[in-house]
C-alpha cells in the first residue's frame, strides 16, 4: 500500500470579514506528535480566539481526529479534516488559528473558511509518497558492489548508505516481492559471492 503525506510544513492565511485564519499543516507520525503541534500553535498565538485542529494518521487514514475549539460544533474541525482526507493525505496535522474580526460569519461561512484555509495550505505543500519496503544489505567486493548499485538504480530500487571495509556493504530498499529478483542480480554480477541479508519491512519515503 502506498499513501501520501507532506515533506515539510506549509502555511496559508485568509482574511474573511476582518477575521484572520492562519493555517499550518505539518507532517506527524503519532497522535502525541500531532497534539504537540497543536499545543505549539496555541502557545504561539495566545491572543487568538480559536485554535482549531484536525489530523489523520496511518497508511489507510484510519485515525482521524478534529476539534472545533469553541467554534459552533462541526464548523471548524470537521471541514478541516475533510480537506485533508479528500486530498488523500495522511500522517498530517492541520491547525487553523482564528483572530476574530468582530463580524459573525455564520455556520456556513465558518465551514467554508476553515476548509479553504487548510485547502490552500495543502495546495502549496510539497507532497511525498510513502510505501512499505523491505530493507536488504548486500556485501560484495568494491567493483561488484558498484555494478549492483548501477543495476539497482536502473531498476528503480532504493539505494541507501554504504559501509566500507575490505568489501562494501550497501543498503537497499525494495518491494518484498522483488527480493528474488535482487538476489538473482547480485548472484549473477558476483558469481554467487555476494552476501545478501534481508531485514525488516517499513514505510519509507519514495524518491522523486
Amino acid at each position: 500500500m502506498e499513501y501520501q503525506t507532506i515533506a515539510v510544513p506549509a502555511t496559508a492565511e485568509l482574511e474573511i470579514s476582518r477575521s484572520r485564519f492562519l493555517a499550518r499543516i505539518e507532517r506527524v507520525d503519532t497522535e502525541a506528535a500531532a497534539r504537540a503541534v497543536i499545543a505549539a500553535a496555541r502557545d504561539a498565538h495566545p491572543k487568538a480566539r480559536h485554535t482549531c485542529s484536525a489530523f489523520v494518521l496511518g497508511p489507510d487514514q484510519r485515525t482521524q481526529r478534529s476539534n472545533d475549539d469553541g467554534e459552533p460544533s462541526g464548523t471548524a474541525g470537521a471541514p478541516m479534516l475533510d480537506a485533508l482526507v479528500s486530498a488523500g493525505l495522511s500522517d498530517i496535522v492541520a491547525v487553523v488559528t482564528r483572530y476574530f474580526g468582530g463580524v459573525l460569519l455564520g455556520a456556513g461561512g465558518l465551514t467554508r473558511a476553515y476548509r479553504a484555509a487548510v485547502a490552500e495550505a495543502v495546495a502549496g505543500a510539497h507532497r511525498v509518497t510513502r510505501a512499505r519496503r523491505l530493507a536488504v544489505s548486500i556485501l560484495a567486493s568494491y567493483d561488484v558492489a558498484a555494478q549492483i548499485e548501477v543495476e539497482a538504480r536502473r531498476r528503480g530500487w532504493g539505494v541507501g548508505e554504504a559501509r566500507y571495509g575490505e568489501a562494501v556493504e550497501r543498503d537497499y530498499a525494495i518491494a518484498a516481492e522483488q527480493l528474488t529478483e535482487l538476489e538473482a542480480v547480485a548472484a549473477e554480477l558476483s558469481a554467487g559471492a555476494a552476501v545478501i541479508t534481508p531485514g525488516a519491512t517499513a514505510y519509507i519515503d519514495l524518491e522523486g
